[in-house]
Order: C-alpha cells, then structure tokens, then sequence
C-alpha cells in the first residue's frame, strides 16, 4: 500500500492526476484520495480506475461527477459538505485541476464562501511539453484551446502575436495541421515551435521545427492528446510586425505614397520597399 489514511481538515482539496504513466503521482495525493470524506472528479471512471490502480479504497465514500454541465448542483453539495465539516478532495481527468478544467467555479465558490482551498500538486501538460519543447522557458503564456473555426482562430493567434514569451496551446489532435497552417500565416513561417503528443506514455513523441516544416509535414490527423508550442518571435519579426502596424494606421488617413514615405523616414528603411509593402495592404 502507497498510501495512508490521516485527517484532513474541512475544506476543497485539489489533486493533481497523472496525465498518462499512473505512477506519476505523489504519495500526499494518494494519501488526500484516500482520506477524503467526498471525492469529485471530472470524470468518474478515470478516478475509479486511478484508484484501484494504487489500492486506494473507495468503499462507501460519495463519488460525484463534476462537469460543465453539473457545475451548480455538485458545487452545493461540495459546499454542504464542507460547511458541515466535512473534507473533499477535487481531481480533473488528468493532470492539475484547474488548468483547462471545468472545477475553476467549483474552487472559486468553496474560496468566496470563506472555506479553505488547498492543493497536492502533480503534472501538468503545459509544464511537461514546455520542459520538452526546446524552445525558451524564462516567460511564457499558455492559451488554452483555440477556437475551432479558421477565423476566430486567426484572429486569436494574432492577438497573441506580439506576447514576448512562448505559447502553449492544448489542440485536438484532429485540428493540429489546420492550426498549425493558421499560425504559419498569422505569425509567420520561420517561428520555431514543437509537437509534443502523447506526453509520459508509451508512444510519447516530440516534433520540433519552424512553424513552415511542423505545418507542412503534420498529417491531417493525429492520436492522443496534443500540446502544440510556439517560440516567441525574433527581433527582425517583431521589426516587420512594426512596420506594419505602422503602415495600417498611415494608410487610414494618407496615400499609398505619402504612407510609405512617412513610415520609409520614420524607420530608416528604403522608401521602395516599404511602398512595395504598403501595396499588399491596399490589394488585400
């Protein structure tokens, strides 16, 4: 047995899971899940199976279900329970709660109805894939799900464009090649980014390279869960993205010519270039 029963004072605690090898769990979430008077979990099954993986009883303890569809009535009961002295542990399907979870309500309900919060970290697969990646980890931004049509999903990427960190994404793995052809066009092709699939498990796999090779050599469909990263750009994109913004907000208001001249001057840049970059705009 890994694991041992102690008392828990009331309160909602928060479980991280494995997200792929079971073992990858430390010996306090085991004790948490076996010591809790009420267990909730994204999804029952994978707790049911994570807990007869480790010899974790779950006897006649409550289990419930908390979704994005259950939210209101379990975040009651989880309150009645706590109210009532009681202690209840919170997991997600995999990895550490509240990253990409639907227990963010549950946890902030708990928290502003006075009762205590707490947490037995474990992995996450941002954190894993950005470890893996290759790519800077001084600052980054993780930005969730994409939005599953083209242009709202350009247009997200675009509004991620100038943030001066990497980006962690999580994607379906049906939609990674079309995301990647988007943010190949909407931030450009020589950014460096990484596939990182299957994280911790048996066919785990890292794919690296600039946005322009992952695009064109990612299949159509992929399997497993995916984390798709991308570098922040370097100083010559940022340069070109000034430029044109610089040009879109000239054109507003000044010709072609007037637009390439002003921001030709302001930027030390050929005057014929910049024109030439203007056109692209007015032709769009």
């Amino acid at each position: 047995m890994n694991h041992q029963n102690i008392k828990l004072q009331p309160g909602l605690y928060l479980v991280g899971t494995p997200i792929g090898t079971a073992r990858d769990i430390t010996l306090r979430a085991l004790d948490i899940l076996a010591s809790a008077d009420l267990l909730v979990a994204e999804d029952t099954r994978s707790m049911r199976k994570l807990l007869d993986i480790h010899g974790v009883p779950l006897a006649d303890r409550p289990l419930f279900s908390h979704h994005d569809h259950s939210g209101q009535r379990v975040t009651e009961r989880v309150l009645q329970a706590v109210g009532d002295g009681q202690s209840v542990a919170y997991a997600s399907e995999a990895g550490m709660p509240m990253i990409a979870d639907p227990g963010f309500e549950l946890a902030r309900a708990i928290s502003d109805a006075g009762y205590s919060v707490t947490s037995a970290p474990g992995p996450s697969a941002a954190i894993t894939a950005l470890a893996l990646a290759g790519l800077p980890t001084d600052a980054f931004f993780f930005a969730g799900f994409l939005p599953s049509s083209a242009t709202a999903r350009k247009a997200r990427l675009e509004a991620l464009r100038e943030v001066p960190g990497t980006l962690i994404f999580y994607e379906s793995p049906r939609r990674v090649k079309a995301m990647l052809e988007d943010a190949r066009a909407t931030l450009g092709g020589r950014r460096d980014g990484a596939i990182c699939r299957e994280l911790t498990k048996k066919f785990e796999e890292i794919k690296r390279g600039t946005l322009q090779d992952l695009a064109e050599t990612a299949p159509e469909k992929l399997r497993g869960e995916v984390v798709v990263l991308i570098g922040r750009a370097d100083p010559a994109e940022r340069e070109a993205v000034d430029i044109d913004a610089a040009l879109r907000d000239a054109l507003t208001s000044m010709s072609v010519k007037d637009a390439a001249e002003m921001v030709s001057k302001a930027h030390g840049l050929p005057k014929r270039s910049v024109y030439q970059r203007a056109l692209t705009f007015v032709e769009r």
